[in-house]
């Protein structure tokens, strides 16, 4: 035979285009419409319905960035449309859509005239069916148009205006297509999808397959059985020619896919917030509306805080869900209250994440999410698999590890083992996108890249349109229906989650295993970009523990009389967890959204300021003696961990003393040489003895790099950057200030046009040295680094993570460890050879990199230690960083591990100093310092009960006394979610517990108070 393929798939690519996609609405009639533009923000419906509509042209342009306009649609049914076999009447709306990038333009959604939603109508599902208008023949509705601009501009990711409104302009993005009712032939329309299901397998498979020529003379022959003249007439002949190849079936070992319905909507990235909600109501909306005519249909969709919104503006869409939900329909999983960031927020933050998301879907649904659900997050902390198991989830899914830029994981399917040896079964879709359309090509990438093959046999396919939201179309349903049972395809079943993981787990019982952080060698800038964002997380994240910490304690201390402010916390919680969303924490966002984060920070702060003020004056009562209120773990200037008590003076005072033309600063504890250009040039602790600097060299090294990534600005920092460096050595200025008994040098230096000061300082009896950095950052596609290069042969650093600390080779021996260029830390970071080390903490910075060479003269080791301080991405938003700046940073020489998780606290809990009567006891002690209390805090369920959440802190084995210094009737370890658990290691007693824990775990225990009668 000759080869005509080529010939035949070029016919069958014009016929659909030209016969087939044009007759599957064959009759249409254009509709009357008005219109009302929206000053300015979006409006309620019903609101929107009451003002004063006028005529609007078709083809009209429309729509300034983030601009809304209200349609209404009007119009009469011809008496004759839809009465034929196999046809129904929709209408059809295109606001000015084009097919690329759904999700990322303008997007619509329809509104009866009695203030309830219709469905949504987006760029590849534009119909409305007339039977969801309410009956009858006549047409009228309204559809509320949002102007989201294209922000993307192609991913060319150049500087763009329309991420602020304030720059964004007016001009109309839009034009209006077509808004007519149309008559929708069933039968081609089914035929549309029987060939783009044949076609698109056709595609995938080999040459020398039989089934691929079988599939392309079965198109050939319905082409030449049909009327191109009569599409509809002929469809249904076209559709019996089809039938064999569709009902052979598949391979009896042909892969398993469970595919979920899903759309992953960023709850803000290039659009802000308030578009979220409407971008939430409009997929579930749609996802309603296709649950009624597809009973069978499953939807997954994760993050609570998109449900209370829904609950909020669209109550009535709301109860839709909920019904769906208790058909198994609409099904919540992940059980976060947002799908966030799990590289930067702190311990708590992410436990609350889960804490919050989950008691939500109980308490409005009764459902326990047993999965952990993060497809697009950029990279998956160590700590996960604990704090995931100790939510009492069980599972756990991601997607975008398959962005890797080197790397490639070696399973799909397997155990992920946290730090503290917590396994954690995991799912890496092979799909490869968690946006599927379920098309044949998708279909066939699942299949061939599933590298478990062999042991397991089935995997997870998330399909709907995502990111900007959409979610699954009838198209797509109609795709998983074919492929259900199809010879060269994998075998399709829609489904939950749930039955996905219960049927892996039986699938394939022993299990390889992944330890340790699930790294993503992309978005590493996304540790460092939007500083301002990154420093109001950490600012709240402490003072949440501070406010709880004392409210609860001045509850249990007044006997009840203080009101522990439960709702004010929660809602502060829920505030702070949404910035924690992976498109805002790290930077990743438009302008709009990191001022509206910079926003929410300082409601936060004043909010928690005031709560933190209430609950000190409750428990110190009333006098003027000064009182440090120590929310630490740690003891601090004479103060226990968790008290308030009167401070004692440090001992001694800072010898500040010119030297050489730079500056001593010596407390007898450490000795820092400071030179001419404030450059640290020695640093010893006299403990040790030893010098932390590495000879010849200098710390507090500011450098500024070239940083011009290939793709993804404000994510992405590649590992050329640096190649392009300008050591800032010299110094406009170096001064000795005299503060009190502290030792202050201020060094000011210029860098490009940013001004940077910096606050060089020693207090009494401190074992570190303070660096506080103000800068005026005016750079562009500039990284600014402050490195330190120390005297120590460290093979691996330690980087605080959540409730603990990841080890992370220096040296670059792999291909693993040489994409690690770029890592995050928390409040600390820990070098060290046996018997010396040096920590470095830090009050909101999170991108790190540790190098290390052989010094030629003495062959000792070098160990470079740099914090990435600021950057200056062009996209999304070109202005980012721009403006005034602090950020804080101590080291401290001779320091091990139990310093640095100190050092880190007394970085980030800055002390408070109020005037009142009496001390206060902590409410807690523990024996043992490596057993670290994260948060104290009264119990979710209004019983007055205190809860303690702790930490083993060093990686080793800890045994310690926890005692409560408060009448108990009873103490219980729990959960996260504050529900009765075993918890090895745990042996509790009448006031406490004692406590033999493994490292890093982490233990949550209530405690029933017997005496105070605490109101919540």
């Amino acid at each position: 035979m000759h080869d005509d393929r080529r010939i035949t798939e070029v016919r069958l690519h014009r016929f659909v285009r030209e016969r087939i996609t044009p007759a599957v609405y064959s009759r249409t009639l254009p509709l009357t419409l008005s219109s009302w533009d929206a000053p300015d923000e979006p409006v309620p419906a019903l609101e929107a319905m009451r003002q004063k509509f006028q005529p609007q042209e078709h083809g009209a342009l429309w729509g300034k960035p983030w601009g809304t306009k209200w349609l209404r649609l009007q119009g009469e049914v011809p008496e004759s449309w839809g009465t034929e076999p196999d046809t129904t009447v929709e209408v059809l709306v295109d606001l000015g859509f084009t097919v690329e990038i759904p999700g990322f333009q303008c997007e619509g959604i329809a509104w009866r005239p009695d203030g309830t939603i219709i469905k949504a109508v987006s760029p590849r599902n534009q119909y409305i069916p007339l039977k969801l208008l309410g009956g009858g023949m006549a047409v009228d509705f309204y559809v509320e148009a949002a102007a989201n601009p294209d922000v993307a501009q192609g991913w060319t990711f150049a500087p763009t205006p329309y991420g602020d409104k304030s720059t964004a302009g007016a001009a109309p993005q839009y034009r209006l297509g077509s808004i007519v009712i149309a008559e929708l032939n069933q039968n081609v329309w089914e035929l549309q999808q029987d060939i783009s299901t044949l076609s698109g397998l056709m595609a995938v498979l080999p040459l020398e397959l039989p089934r691929r020529h079988e599939i392309l003379r079965a198109l050939e022959r319905m082409m030449d059985i049909m009327d191109p003249d009569d599409v509809t007439g002929t469809a249904a002949a076209g559709r019996e020619v089809l039938a064999d190849v569709l009902a052979r079936p598949a391979y009896a070992s042909a892969h398993q896919l469970v595919a979920t319905g899903h759309a992953h909507i960023d709850s803000a990235w290039l659009w802000p917030v308030r578009e979220t909600v409407r971008k939430c109501a409009r997929t579930f909306s749609n996802v309603v509306a296709l649950m009624d005519e597809n009973p069978d249909f499953v939807f997954s969709c994760s993050s609570a805080q998109q449900f209370a919104w829904i609950k909020e503006f669209y109550p009535e869409l709301f109860g839709r869900i909920r019904e769906k939900i208790r058909a198994g329909q609409f099904v919540p999983v992940g059980g976060m209250w947002v799908e966030s960031d799990t590289n930067m927020p702190g311990g708590e933050a992410m436990a609350r994440q889960f804490v919050e998301g989950k008691g939500f879907f109980l308490a409005e649904f009764g459902v326990d999410c047993h999965e952990a659900w993060l497809p697009d997050s950029f990279g998956y902390s160590a700590a996960l698999p604990q704090i995931v198991k100790s939510a009492g989830s069980r599972w756990f899914l991601t997607q975008k590890i398959s962005w890797n830029q080197v790397n490639r994981m070696p399973h799909h399917t397997f155990n992920w083992e946290g730090i503290d040896g917590t396994r954690l079964f995991t799912h890496f879709p092979p799909v490869d996108t968690y946006n599927s359309e379920l098309s044949g090509r998708e279909l066939a990438h699942a299949e061939r890249n599933y590298r478990d093959h062999g042991h397991g046999t089935v995997s997870l396919v998330p399909f709907g349109y995502g990111d900007g939201g959409g979610g699954p179309t009838r198209e797509m349903l109609a795709a998983a229906s074919r492929a259900a049972d199809l010879e060269g395809s994998p075998k399709v079943r829609i489904g939950s989650a749930e039955s996905f993981f219960t049927q892996a787990e039986a699938d394939y019982p022993v299990l390889p295993v992944w330890v340790g952080e699930m790294y993503l060698e992309l978005h590493r800038g996304t540790y460092t970009s939007q500083a301002r964002t990154k420093k109001g997380n950490r600012r709240s994240e402490h003072l949440l523990r501070e406010a709880e910490l004392w409210c609860a304690t001045a509850a249990v201390r007044t006997g009840g009389r203080f009101a522990y402010p439960a709702a004010e916390l929660k809602r502060l919680w829920r505030l702070v967890l949404l910035q924690q969303f992976h498109d805002i924490l790290p930077g990743s966002s438009i302008a709009w959204v990191h001022h509206d984060a910079e926003r929410n920070y300082q409601a936060v702060s004043d909010a928690l300021e005031a709560i933190i003020g209430g609950a000190a004056a409750a428990v110190l009562g009333s006098g003027d003696r000064a009182f440090l209120l120590n929310a630490a773990p740690h003891a601090r200037d004479g103060v226990p961990a968790l008290a308030a008590g009167e401070p004692a003076a440090a001992e001694g005072r800072v010898q500040a003393n010119p030297d050489n033309g730079g500056f001593v600063l010596d407390n007898g504890v450490i000795r820092a040489v400071l030179d001419a250009d404030g450059l640290i040039a020695s640093l010893v602790d006299y403990a040790s003895g030893r010098e932390a600097i590495a000879p010849g060299q200098r710390a507090n090294l500011l450098e500024l790099h070239r940083d011009t990534p290939n793709e993804w600005d404000a994510w992405d920092i590649d590992e050329f950057y640096r190649r392009n460096v300008t050591p800032l050595t010299r110094a406009a200025s170096v001064r000795l200030v005299h503060e009190e008994a502290d030792g202050v040098v201020l060094v000011e230096r210029l860098a490009g046009a940013s001004t940077i000061t910096q606050r060089i300082a020693l207090a009494p009896g401190s074992p570190s040295l303070s660096i506080t950095t103000s800068v005026d950052w005016q750079e562009r596609e500039k990284l600014l680094k402050l490195g330190f290069a120390l005297d120590v042969r460290a093979d691996r650093s330690a980087a605080e993570t959540q409730f603990g600390h990841v080890f992370r080779p220096t040296h670059t021996n792999t291909s693993w460890e040489t994409a690690k260029f770029e890592i995050c830390a928390h409040r600390w970071i820990h070098v060290a050879e046996p018997g010396y080390g040096v920590a470095i903490s830090n009050s909101s910075t999170y991108g790190h990199d540790v190098a290390r060479n052989i010094r030629d003269d003495d062959g000792g080791t070098t160990t470079t230690v740099r914090l990435s301080l600021l950057r200056a991405p062009k996209f999304p938003d070109p202005e980012a960083d721009r403006g005034l700046h602090e950020l804080t940073v101590t080291i401290r020489p001779g320091a091990d591990i139990a310093g640095a998780v100190e050092e880190g606290y007394r970085t980030n809990l800055a002390p408070r100093l109020v005037r009142g009567g009496s001390p206060v006891e902590p409410l807690f002690s523990v024996t043992n310092p490596a057993l670290v209390i994260e948060a104290v805090k009264l119990a979710e369920d209004g019983s007055g009960d205190v809860v303690v959440r702790l930490y083993e802190s060093l990686g080793q084995r800890s045994a310690g006394k926890l005692t409560a210094n408060f009448p108990v009737q009873g103490v219980t370890p729990v959960d996260l979610l504050e529900r009765p658990l075993e918890a090895p290691g745990v042996n509790v007693s009448a006031d406490g517990a004692e406590l033999g824990l493994r490292p890093f775990q982490l233990v949550t225990l209530r405690f029933a108070c017997s005496a105070a009668a605490i109101t919540s």
